[in-house]
């Protein structure tokens, strides 16, 4: 059987850890997280997709200490409440017929 050599391709983490660069990109991320499917919500699919956005904007030296103080104190309420107030915003928001856009700025 002959050898066959694979080009060495970047690993799904690399690519991530790019793409969130996009604010654009991020704030799409953000809002995916934020859907509730069949009336339950998935706080542990919020705090990896922060974790993510975070993580892509360390190592682009890009993190302001406001947003890391910020994310700190978001990601502690999400270990504790598992984001239940934020959840339960969102579901007040959807009876009353509205939506949560995040967009960049």
């Amino acid at each position: 059987m002959k050898d066959v050599k694979v080009s060495p391709s970047r690993n799904y983490h690399e690519y991530l850890m790019e793409a969130l660069q996009d604010p654009e990109r991020a704030a799409g991320n953000i809002e995916v997280a934020l859907e509730i499917e069949a009336g339950k919500p998935e706080p542990e699919i919020l705090h990896l997709t922060l974790k993510d956005i975070i993580d892509s904007r360390v190592a682009a030296n890009n993190l302001s200490p406001e947003a890391k103080l910020h994310y700190e104190k978001l990601a502690k309420i999400l270990s504790e409440t598992q984001g239940v107030e934020i959840f339960t915003f969102i579901e007040l928001l959807s009876a009353l017929g509205f939506r949560l856009a995040v967009v960049s700025t």
